[in-house]
């Protein structure tokens, strides 16, 4: 079974450097500030998106060494991510994450959201420093689609007509967005061909539906003291992903404990008996073995090097979390 820790393990020094580097950035001159984002960075987490910054950049590099720039930009990706997970785990009302007390938890929710705001800022500031106006464009859309994945989520909570092509949009958005965008900013620093760009924009994309997809999953098969959350709660709190969706299709009844929002005694555990007696989360998983299929596809357009294998690994580490 791959582990990240080795799947990273030739960008793991640079990944150490990243997390010190990320402290200092963002140095809040107000303490408690200071102390959200130190928590934050301290609390583990696979680092996984500034890895694949970093590996696309030594694979488009090749020979060359890593640029400060191609660093910065992966520094700024999780600073994007960390102001992400900061405001979902506000809008959630979560307590933890990977074990560890949120920011939302340990101060309250206006230090929370002013501490993701605060990340956002930074991470612009830092961004605009790159003096590349195409880099800047890709990661600000990031932070853009992050505000319309969570309104999205929003508005169509318990909504029973949510299409596929609707929950995939949204998936994008909050997950697959920031990898595709970020992965072809680190070809725009390579200054590959905007070819190659373009196939590394589609292989973060595939990945990250892939991954959303598959954390969906987990969220029904995955037991509660491994998850730290009940199973199904994304469903219990409306938000509908694509194992009830393709379950729904079979079982027309899970839609109409839906629409009453399970206020009747039995409704979950129905709801649940539903999904898992359906070919809702088998279909799921051929769902992100394609995304993952269509993730190689688009790496065709790299040199054979230990980044490259590493990037294609990644899509099987991906899909491993499943079995």
């Amino acid at each position: 079974m791959i582990t990240s820790t080795s799947l990273f393990a030739t960008v793991d020094d640079d990944l150490r450097l990243l997390t010190d580097n990320l402290k200092q950035l963002v140095g809040a001159r107000h303490p408690i500030l200071g102390a959200a984002a130190e928590h934050l960075f301290d609390a583990g987490g696979k680092r996984i998106r500034p890895a694949i910054v970093l590996l696309v950049s030594r694979a488009t590099l090749l020979d060359q060494d890593l640029t400060p720039r191609h660093r910065r930009l992966a520094e700024i990706t999780e600073m994007i991510h960390t102001a992400s997970l900061v405001h979902d785990d506000v809008v959630d009302e979560a307590e933890l994450r990977r074990n560890v007390p949120t920011v939302n938890s340990l101060f309250d929710n206006r230090i929370a959201v002013l501490a993701g705001d605060f990340l956002f800022a930074q991470s612009s500031w830092y961004l605009a420093n790159l003096d590349n106006l195409d880099v800047v464009k890709l990661l600000s859309k990031v932070i853009r689609d992050f505000a319309e994945g969570e309104i999205l989520q929003g508005i169509n909570r318990f909504d029973t007509s949510l299409t596929l092509e609707a929950y995939l949009e949204k998936s994008f958005y909050k997950t697959a967005s920031l990898i595709a965008n970020s992965a072809k900013a680190a070809a725009v620093l390579s200054e590959t061909s905007p070819s190659v760009r373009e196939h590394l924009y589609a292989y973060g994309r595939n990945l990250g539906l892939a991954f959303q997809i598959v954390d969906d999953i987990l969220d029904f098969t995955t037991p509660t003291e491994v998850l730290g959350k009940p199973a199904g709660s994304d469903l219990i709190s409306g938000n509908l992903t694509a194992p009830a969706l393709f379950a729904m299709e079979e079982n027309p009844y899970l839609g109409t404990l839906i629409e009453r929002k399970f206020s009747e005694r039995e409704d979950m555990e129905k709801a649940l008996s539903i999904i898992n007696q359906s070919r809702g989360i088998e279909r799921s998983r051929e769902l992100a073995s394609r995304h993952g299929y269509l993730a190689v596809q688009h790496l065709s357009c790299l040199k054979d090097s230990p980044s490259y294998q590493i990037l294609k690994d990644l899509i099987d580490y991906v899909l491993s979390r499943l079995y």
